[in-house]
């Protein structure tokens, strides 16, 4: 196998995050040499595959956790930022689209409306007050909500069917929702990197060190998975983007931005339906509220998919225990975490954060029963034999020092950086993927300051993300809605 000898960038990871980063970088200035490395057989095959993910454009559209009480009001700052951020990918996807560089998008993004469903009083209560709130905002001024089971019927019969009038409902819904298929969006990413932008994906190629280099920034310490073989390849900038592995890579590169940093792995489960009967009767994203105490990745919801083609329908997530950072991690990856300077952060955040561990402990323990008890929530008549539980992806999140608590558990992402930007690396999960190409620009913006911040770059950087550091007004951000042309 041949490497060159430096590399101006090296993206260790093949997922959505390297493949976003490599690709607006190259926009941005193409003599860029760029090379990514992934440990895997193929590209996209952790976080970013179709199953391993809700596969859901996360807009804010329906997900209510985005949405917080505070005071008695709802919140909706945090579902302006994630929407615009959702809405700033499909920028970029949509110039790619234009630009011929990115095919049948169809393969990778669809059109399915985005729901919110809840039952009782105080969460009906609080919908509408979410609804009132949307309403009045240009991002989601096209809300709908009712309390009336027949609207419900038409907008998810599954759920609307066989419930009685005493019961207390209420939904919410916007038309311009979208599915996405994570995994086949990456594959086409890098397709393009290798085809137009001559920039190589290795698979099989484990990273087990980074270390300072004298002549260069950065040593990456590299091993052939099927050979065996060990290279030291040269770089300028590197970049950590491997999900739930990228803590463990971190802890071995020599800055002080990393210390304190822990994780927390969570594994996840699907039900996925098996009867065609019942998939074409459901053409919907349905989003619930979180239990009383329960964490924000485990809002329930009852999702249309299409996947490979093919359409499906799924419920969950359901959380797990493992103490593996990858679906195809080690058994010691947690064990191998825990180091004297995030000791505190750790203990901290399980301290603070026992009635997570009591959560977990509830799920690992749920029988396929159980969780046909919580669809059930959902789908009144729902059956066993229709269902088949599938294992989804292996998320980690983020342990951080706290100065009162000695350590917070975070739900999110974060880029951590070094002090001259010549090393980042992106932790934590949910909403990652959707939100890829804000991510990613933060990321450049601490390592190719020089490249942004230059007149080409701005102007660029306008042509392809239009809502890039720009103040989004309801007269850009419907300009853009009408533009971006994908589904």
């Amino acid at each position: 196998m041949k490497f060159k000898k430096e590399y101006d960038l090296i993206c260790v990871g093949g997922g959505i995050m390297s493949a976003t980063l490599a690709l607006i970088t190259k926009l941005l200035k193409p003599e860029m040499n760029i090379l990514i490395l992934e440990r895997l057989e193929n590209v996209a095959q952790e976080s970013s595959a179709a199953w391993n993910n809700a596969g859901t454009g996360h807009s804010a559209l329906c997900e209510l956790n985005y949405c917080p009480e505070e005071n008695g009001k709802v919140s909706i700052k945090k579902a302006i930022n994630i929407c615009t951020q959702y809405e700033t990918s499909k920028q970029f996807w949509s110039y790619l689209t234009n630009e011929g560089l990115l095919e049948n998008p169809e393969d990778f993004i669809a059109s399915v409306k985005h729901h919110s469903w809840v039952l009782g009083k105080e969460n009906t209560d609080y919908l509408e007050g979410r609804f009132k709130q949307m309403k009045e905002h240009f991002m989601f001024d096209s809300i709908e909500f009712t309390r009336e089971i027949s609207k419900m019927e038409e907008w998810f019969p599954l759920i609307a069917n066989d419930r009685s009038e005493d019961e207390i409902m209420a939904a919410s819904r916007i038309d311009r929702g979208t599915e996405m298929n994570y995994g086949s969006l990456t594959e086409k990413l890098f397709a393009i990197l290798e085809t137009k932008f001559d920039t190589p994906v290795h698979c099989n190629m484990e990273v087990f060190d980074i270390d300072p280099d004298t002549d260069l920034d950065w040593t990456v310490e590299v091993r052939n998975l099927k050979t065996d073989e060990k290279y030291n390849l040269e770089a300028e900038h590197v970049f950590i983007g491997a999900g739930g592995g990228s803590l463990l890579l971190l802890q071995k590169v020599e800055i002080d931005e990393k210390e304190g940093y822990g994780g927390f792995p969570v594994s996840g489960e699907w039900l996925v339906c098996k009867n065609e009967e019942i998939i074409n009767q459901h053409n919907a994203k349905v989003y619930s509220k979180a239990g009383l105490g329960d964490p924000p990745m485990s809002t329930p919801h009852l999702d249309t998919r299409y996947i490979d083609g093919k359409r499906q329908l799924m419920f969950g997530p359901f959380a797990g225990f493992s103490p593996k950072f990858l679906k195809e991690g080690s058994n010691l990856d947690l064990f191998k975490s825990i180091q004297f300077d995030n000791i505190p952060s750790m203990f901290g955040a399980f301290w603070h954060n026992l009635p997570l561990t009591k959560y977990l402990i509830e799920q690992v323990m749920m029988s396929k029963e159980d969780r046909m008890d919580s669809l059930r929530k959902f789908m009144k008549n729902a059956k066993s034999e229709d269902w088949e539980v599938m294992k989804a992806g292996q998320r980690v999140q983020i342990i951080k020092k706290d100065e009162f608590e000695g350590g917070k558990l975070q739900f999110g992402t974060e880029v951590i950086s070094s002090k001259d930007g010549s090393i980042t690396c992106l932790l934590g999960a949910s909403p990652g993927a959707s939100t890829a190409t804000s991510i990613m620009l933060e990321v450049i913006e601490k390592a190719f300051p020089e490249i942004i911040n230059s007149a080409k770059g701005k102007e660029k950087l306008k042509e392809i993300v239009p809502f890039y550091n720009t103040k989004v007004t309801k007269e850009l951000f419907y300009k853009e809605l009408k533009k971006v042309n994908l589904h």
